[in-house]
């Protein structure tokens, strides 16, 4: 599945459930590419984040591993600074 900013402009019910969509796809073992800007939404849904900046990877970070200020940075073109 290809979810490209898939709760973009829907209410609180509807977004929990496309949530609960792709949490299941998830559990089932299927692959699911999540594209969006929304960090509360990758943070909630990822496994793996990879942050692209101008065209390429910047970054590439297990949920456990993930820091909202890093991730940030990354998504801001400070890679030198994300550490």
């Amino acid at each position: 599945m290809i979810a490209v900013h898939p709760t973009q402009g829907l209410d609180v019910g509807a977004t929990a459930g496309v949530h609960d969509v792709l949490e299941g796809l998830r559990r089932k073992g299927r692959s699911v590419l999540l594209i969006s800007e929304d960090l509360d939404e990758v943070l909630q849904l990822a496994d793996r984040i990879i942050v692209l900046y101008n065209g390429r990877i910047v970054g590439d970070i297990p949920r456990e591993g993930a820091n909202r200020a890093a991730i940030g940075l990354l998504m801001a073109g400070s890679e030198e600074d994300a550490g």
